[in-house]
């Protein structure tokens, strides 16, 4: 892409009304609009984050088995009134609304209930199961508190995963799958070694412990416990001494730390398929409850926590594994200058790199402030001064430490 096409623009204002990092940061590089308190607009740059964070988190969900769909956000009320959690008493977040014929509706919460009603269609032999389902969608909660950028919002986007199982020991196999896709997810995106299998309350989905996935940071809402040499943690909300004796884990070996929930996971049982009357036969002809596990990420929530914790003073420091492009190519002078940006330009987007052309008419100075608010990985400057000598000025975002290479040894660099 030429930065000369792309109708968004960076800022050096700072967002009055944002308080958050990950929003100031964003929103400065041109990456988000703001529509409201915890609604944001994602613009083709931060769009391209976005999307490969969502291809991340598709590729493991698809290793585990996983079905992609994608559900309605208008849901009945008849099949949450099914399984009592239609009363605002019981779900006090959700956004609701009316057909003109007065027949009420929820607006995408969650959506164990849809895709329940939807497998009972399809399922009803042994032979039918197990199987993983999910979707990467726009959610809706009413959130009192929108705050934090895109770490806590009213509309987000979000992984929600479905298991079905024939029998106990068939779901806990497959949870435990689906826990080992969630940390390759991390892995992937650079914060692994940072995130922690935390024991939770299971609130509204199971009687159980749920399993968040709490990546430190000192932004993180939740106070968090972590056994550092088992590499698990428990949430302070569950922090008694039976859970701890429960969980095998030791109060004095435990450290206090802060994080951001980057993912959950929760048993079901059979509480959502029984109340939907889905079931299945066995091979003795025996009709049987069917086991549920969900697995949810906030995929726009890890686009916010990733620009939190890879920034510095200058701007974003995005990893290569989700950033916009992977060069940020500058050139510098007159029309030599132009004319080798310009092959350069062709020649890596023919070598199957990203790259993002500042060819604007610009001080050096606003193009390289520009590089390092938008964190992409690899500035290359073509400038009149190396031209002659054959070599470019190739800079890391981050180091920031510049060198001059040949043609040779810069495609050498980039793989």
């Amino acid at each position: 892409m030429r930065l000369s096409h792309l109708f968004t623009k960076t800022t050096k204002n700072v967002p009055a009304d944002e308080t958050a990092r990950n929003a100031q940061l964003l929103i400065q590089a041109g990456f988000i609009h703001k529509e409201m308190a915890g609604v944001y607009a994602y613009m083709p740059l931060g769009l391209r984050v976005l999307e490969k964070i969502k291809n991340i988190v598709r590729e493991e969900m698809n290793t585990v088995g996983g079905q992609e769909v994608l559900m309605t956000t208008l849901q009945p009320r008849d099949i949450w009134e099914k399984t009592d959690r239609w009363d605002d008493a019981k779900v006090d977040n959700w956004f609701k609304t009316k057909l003109a014929s007065g027949a009420e509706l929820g607006v995408g919460l969650t959506h164990e209930e849809p895709i329940v009603d939807a497998s009972g269609n399809y399922v009803h032999s042994y032979k039918d199961l197990p199987f993983f389902t999910y979707q990467i969608a726009n959610k809706f909660r009413n959130e009192l508190r929108a705050k934090s950028g895109l770490l806590r919002g009213r509309e987000f986007l979000m992984k929600d995963m479905y298991s079905f199982a024939r029998s106990q020991e068939e779901h806990e196999q497959m949870y435990e799958r689906a826990v080992e896709a969630y940390h390759k997810v991390y892995e992937r995106l650079g914060i692994g070694d940072r995130t922690y299998r935390t024991y939770a309350d299971g609130g509204i989905f199971t009687p159980r412990f749920s399993d968040e996935f709490q990546t430190l940071s000192d932004v993180g809402e939740d106070k968090i416990f972590v056994d550092e040499t088992k590499k698990i943690a428990i949430n302070e909300e569950i922090m008694t001494d039976d859970n701890l004796a429960k969980l095998g884990l030791n109060r004095g070996e435990l450290v206090e730390k802060r994080g951001v929930e980057v993912g959950n996971t929760f048993h079901l049982e059979s509480k959502y398929t029984d109340a939907l009357d889905v079931y299945y036969v066995n091979e003795q002809g025996e009709r049987r409850s069917i086991i549920m596990g969900c697995y949810g990420i906030g995929v726009s929530r890890l686009m916010g926590v990733v620009a939190e914790l890879f920034s510095d003073d200058k701007g974003l420091v995005w990893p290569e594994a989700v950033a916009p492009a992977r060069v940020y190519l500058v050139r510098i002078g007159g029309d030599d200058a132009i004319r080798h940006a310009d092959e350069l330009y062709e020649d890596l987007k023919a070598s199957g790199i990203e790259v993002l052309y500042d060819d604007r008419d610009e001080r050096p100075g606003a193009k390289f402030a520009d590089s390092e608010l938008m964190g992409i990985p690899y500035r290359i400057t073509v400038s009149d001064r190396l031209i002659e000598a054959e070599k470019y000025e190739f800079t890391p975002r981050n180091s920031g430490e510049t060198t001059e290479l040949t043609r040779s040894e810069l495609f050498a660099k980039l793989g």
